[in-house]
């Protein structure tokens, strides 16, 4: 049986060995990990999926700002162990995140991501058209979700972070946890 629940800070050195092992190369040099980095995830919506103690997934959503003012939520990384992986724990972990973040008044999700997979759950290249990102990225792979219904309507220009910051120690102690264990 596979748990989906919040996740805990305890649970950060597996998420970090788990996306290492999903996301092989330099994860950390991406442009959603800039969006991402320093920041905390949106509260509520960052979760852990365990199964016999073992953390065997994750998924975080994060504040953003879509353009001018328009809030969004950005959704990322979402990895689930390589073991497990085709079972079905992934949209699993998506409608869940998504319901949560919908019944929390959040009005959009944007991602980059894989467009066939996404498109599943309503994610599409359109919405998130009028939209960038501050880095290099891969237009087809930047898709959108509406949770209310033209909440990225018209949407133009930059994405940038919005949510609240880290505290300097935790920002630290993750960059800690993920050194050590590239030790």
């Amino acid at each position: 049986m596979i748990e989906i629940r919040a996740e805990h800070v305890h649970d950060v050195p597996a998420r970090e060995r788990l996306l290492d092992a999903c996301f092989p190369g330099n994860r950390h040099a991406k442009t959603s990990e800039r969006l991402r980095e320093g920041r905390r995830p949106a509260r509520g919506l960052a979760f852990a999926a365990i199964r016999g103690g073992r953390l065997v997934g994750t998924l975080r959503l994060w504040h953003v700002e879509a353009g001018l003012a328009r809030p969004a939520l950005l959704l990322g990384p979402l990895a689930v162990d390589p073991a497990i992986q085709g079972q079905g724990l992934g949209s699993v972990m998506m409608q869940a995140a998504l319901g949560r973040a919908e019944a929390l008044g959040h009005g959009a999700v944007l991602l980059v991501g894989d467009a066939p997979y996404y498109a599943r759950f309503g994610f599409d290249r359109a919405l998130a058209e009028g939209l960038t990102l501050p880095g290099p990225f891969e237009r087809e792979r930047f898709l959108g979700l509406e949770l209310r219904a033209g909440a990225l309507a018209g949407v133009e220009g930059m994405v940038r972070a919005t949510g609240v910051q880290s505290p300097v120690g935790a920002v630290a102690n993750e960059a800690g946890v993920a050194r050590r264990r590239a030790a």
